[in-house]
């Protein structure tokens, strides 16, 4: 254990009370007793599990009681169970440790590991790559980056590539989410699908996410890939287009216990210069309607909507600051459900840069351990609880990338 163990949970726990706000919004919808009923095909009957006896082993418990990242499984004993990194001073993986490497807390208590699963289970990967805006041009470049990554990744982990494309509704162009295929290991099924990548005019990422979820990941995941599912995304995370938004999103991808990985690029510099040019430009880029109105709503809402409803009545100077603040909270977006999910973000300067970006995320991916533990609080209270992951026995500096926490069931 570290020197500074002690005041590192403290401060994460501090910071896991502030998720709690956050987390509780997006998720109240699905809590029971919440008040508000979901659409009947997303309803699920609450289970009930009765309460493991001591003569059963941590398996047996585990097979018939475990909830997922964010489940609301009605049970008397859950296992919550905790995907984990831990990386070097030099940002490398560290393989090969044990379970007596790893300390588990929740707000604070220690707990008992009772589930441990190396790194030799398969993944299960969503890749999303984001073909819009600037990265139109360079389509070639990410296809030789998504094979790249899906040849680093190990025998049987599995991909399902999702991308955008065009399409023409009423002579207006709209610009969807294409769900090029559904998860395989076959390596030739996947290069035939990033062959056929196209690109659109628009970003619906938040949607790309929500589809993700639903239609990718819809099955529950055998017992050997519980913790093993990942969003592996190469954009800038700047929404033009979608129909759901990004607490929709969350909420989904946290539920279905799917960590998410984004390789982050810098597409702002070619952006701004596009968006400051004549709207009789040829070369320009506009910002949407959606776009501006979700500016308006979370960064000025006393505003009218009528002052943001036309991008070429507003200013260089507006358009500028507009551009920035989005690009800040795409980035925010991003860094949140990585840290939430217990995943990782990495930055690709350019699409150049994303080859090498992927290679980190494969390692990532085939270096993570799974935890699980039988929280000692049994209280059923729906509320959150921070998780803290720390490693001991390493001679050198290193860095624990975990799930930060869960709500807990609520009810009777």
């Amino acid at each position: 254990m570290q020197p500074n163990c002690e005041s590192r949970r403290r401060e994460l726990l501090r910071n896991g009370y502030q998720c709690f706000f956050l987390l509780s919004a997006l998720l109240c919808l699905a809590l029971p007793g919440a008040g508000q009923t979901q659409a009947p095909e997303k309803q699920q009957r609450p289970r009930r599990a009765t309460e493991a006896t001591s003569q059963q082993s941590p398996a047996q418990q585990q097979e018939s009681q475990e909830v997922g990242e964010d489940d609301v499984v009605r049970v008397d004993t859950q296992l919550v169970t905790v995907p984990t990194i831990v990386t070097n001073n030099l940002g490398r993986p560290v393989s090969g440790l044990a379970q007596s490497n790893f300390i588990v807390y929740e707000n604070g208590v220690q707990q008992t590991i009772a589930n441990f699963g190396t790194t030799e289970a398969p993944f299960e990967i969503a890749l999303l790559l984001d073909t819009s805006g600037s990265t139109r041009a360079d389509v070639n470049l990410i296809r030789r980056a998504a094979r790249a990554f899906i040849q680093a990744l190990r025998p049987g982990d599995k991909v399902a590539v999702v991308a955008f494309k065009d399409r023409t509704d009423a002579g207006t162009t709209l610009a969807t989410v294409d769900l090029l295929s559904g998860l395989t290991d076959d390596r030739k099924a996947l290069d035939n699908a990033i062959e056929h990548l196209g690109s659109s005019n628009g970003t619906p990422f938040y949607d790309a996410l929500e589809k993700i979820a639903d239609e990718v990941f819809r099955t529950p995941p055998r017992k050997d890939l519980r913790g093993r599912r990942a969003v592996v995304a190469l954009t800038d995370g700047v929404d033009s287009s979608s129909d759901s938004s990004y607490e929709e999103a969350l909420e989904k991808l946290l539920r279905a216990g799917i960590a998410g990985y984004f390789i982050q690029v810098n597409t702002e510099e070619f952006v701004e210069d596009r968006l400051l040019k004549d709207c009789q430009d040829n070369g320009r880029l506009t910002l949407s309607a959606r776009q501006l109105e979700r500016y308006r709503r979370i960064f000025v809402p006393r505003a009218r909507s009528e002052d943001y409803a036309n991008f070429c009545q507003l200013g260089q100077f507006e358009r500028m600051q507009i551009s920035r603040d989005l690009y800040n909270l795409a980035r925010r977006e991003m860094n949140d459900l990585a840290r939430l999910s217990g995943a990782r973000n990495f930055t690709a300067v350019d699409l150049q840069d994303a080859r090498a970006a992927f290679a980190r995320v494969a390692a990532d991916i085939g270096t993570q351990y799974s935890l699980g533990y039988y929280p000692t609080n049994k209280a059923r209270d729906g509320k959150y609880r921070a998780i803290l992951v720390e490693v001991r026995g390493l001679k050198e500096k290193n860095e624990v990338h975990a799930r930060e926490g869960y709500l807990a069931p609520k009810g009777p």
